[in-house]
């Protein structure tokens, strides 16, 4: 029992979930990103889910959350790629959502 308890405590660490909130000012933001015009060009592949449910693991499925409050991570879109954290494409299937250059993955745990 002690073991299943600990095995899930460290399954929920390890988890996280894609809600985001879109800052305004870069200093309230935890990363900067930066949109990419080509899918080559993106560290991660986005798919803007419809609902908070459907944005599970760190796997490019983001839901927009409207409070700072609610988000897992805030983000703030900067206007150049040199000032970016992370790189993104918005696709249009959430199929195609997911990482291109996982070693950037450890920014939105």
């Amino acid at each position: 029992m002690r073991m299943f308890v600990l095995l899930f405590l460290i399954g929920t660490l390890t988890v996280s979930s894609q809600k985001i909130y879109s800052s305004d000012y870069k200093s309230q933001s935890d990363i900067n990103v930066y949109v990419v015009d080509y899918k080559s060009q993106a560290d991660l592949l986005v798919y803007k889910v419809d609902y908070k449910s459907q944005a599970k693991g760190n796997n490019g499925l983001w839901f927009f959350v409207e409070n700072k409050s609610y988000a897992d991570v805030k983000v703030f879109f900067v206007d150049y790629k040199s000032q970016a954290d992370l790189k993104i494409f918005f696709v249009d299937y959430k199929s195609q959502a997911g990482w291109n250059k996982k070693e950037q993955k450890h920014l939105l745990y």
